[in-house]
């Protein structure tokens, strides 16, 4: 059975190129196009589709708003297509934490670098998500929350809901437990669905965090800036793109630059980042790999890590190595993840000692520093 899609854009140009590459796709077809986010709505609403590729600029209804009613009338698996702009940078984050699973540039050559690639990575990323799309609806309809159903159990598992709409098992409502360990680095490696993942943990953390934080997150370059400055206005702790030469500091997070390899020199203590060229070879710019095993070589059995939502195996090789350094790594659990392929990567190869829900990896985190 086919896949269905509903692709939304105002250019008639680009809902035919983006129609096409789906329909080249075995399991998936283009069910109908919509022109502006009121139809894209009502469409929605009529047609059920299993898909919604959404621009974001239309006249009538822009997608931001429209990705809004979706979510909250017909939740659906959205993918934005976004200018690689720091205007449409801000944009698309808007349209994440509105429910959009995931975006794409509207240029296909920004993205990969031929257009066979740029097909099958389309065509992927569809697929991936769509998946998501019988959980999300199953959470569709929610219990009203009382005061008693709010409070937590000490005796069985709660349940959460996900940024993604699905369902998160929580482990046990009993406390985490410190294992003991002494850190002197968090470091997060995340791609698909990290951005919301992100904010829900790092607006979690008080302003004196004891250490500083190195987030990778798989990203165009002109989106990091915007990303930073984002969470930068929402959290406690400090949050800033990474710059060549920064000093790292406690209760500061430094984003890998997009495009760009985030490196570490130096001791413990007197650390600093060093930003190089991402390197035409290179799959992922930034990669979790190579800043994991960065600080794996510095940092050693001092490092704080975990691995969140995200497509492919990046950061597997990097847990290794901060797992063989004596270093804790912990990964997102399936439940909660928009793509479960990194986590997954570092589960199945037994690297990490805890797959947790995305909404309580932050207290998880403040436990294991004894904050809590």
């Amino acid at each position: 059975m086919s896949l269905k899609v509903l692709v939304v854009d105002d250019s008639s140009f680009f809902r035919r190129r983006v129609s096409d590459i789906i329909n080249a796709a075995p399991r998936l077809e283009v069910i109908d196009v919509a022109v502006n986010g009121k139809e894209a709505v009502e469409k929605a609403l009529a047609l059920k589709p299993d898909v919604i590729t959404m621009d974001i600029e239309m006249p009538v209804m822009d997608g931001i708003s429209a990705v809004r009613e979706i979510m909250s009338a017909q939740p659906t698996p959205i993918l934005m297509f976004s200018s690689l702009t720091h205007e449409g940078a801000k944009a698309t984050l808007d349209a994440l934490e509105a429910g959009a699973l995931d975006f794409l540039p509207k240029k296909f050559e920004d993205i990969a670098r031929n257009k066979d690639e740029a097909v099958n990575l389309l065509q992927q990323r569809v697929q991936q998500i769509a998946s998501r799309r019988a959980l999300m609806r199953r959470t569709a309809v929610r219990r009203p929350v009382t005061p008693t159903a709010a409070r937590v159990s000490t005796t069985r598992a709660t349940e959460s809901v996900s940024p993604t709409g699905r369902p998160a098992t929580a482990a046990p409502a009993s406390r985490f437990r410190s294992s003991g360990k002494s850190y002197q680095l968090t470091a997060i490696g995340t791609s698909t669905g990290g951005p919301v993942a992100l904010q829900k943990i790092l607006t979690k953390l008080p302003a004196n965090y004891p250490h500083p934080i190195l987030l990778i997150q798989h990203m165009p370059a002109t989106f990091t800036a915007a990303f930073a400055a984002r969470l930068n206005s929402l959290c406690q702790i400090t949050v800033k793109e990474a710059a060549d030469g920064d000093l790292l500091q406690p209760g500061v997070a430094y984003l890998a630059p997009g495009g760009m390899q985030m490196l570490l020199e130096g001791r413990p203590g007197s650390a600093k980042i060093r930003i190089l060229d991402g390197g035409e070879r290179m799959n992922y710019k930034p990669c979790v790999d190579v800043t994991f095993g960065s600080a794996a070589k510095i940092y050693q059995d001092k490092v704080l890590s975990m691995v969140l939502t995200g497509m492919g195996a990046d950061g597997r090789e990097g847990a290794r190595m901060l797992k063989s350094a004596g270093s804790t790594v912990w990964a997102q659990d399936e439940e909660s993840c928009v793509v479960y392929g990194m986590p997954q990567a570092v589960a199945k190869a037994g690297i990490s000692s805890e797959d947790l829900p995305l909404d309580r990896i932050a207290e998880r985190i403040l436990v294991e520093l004894k904050r809590q």
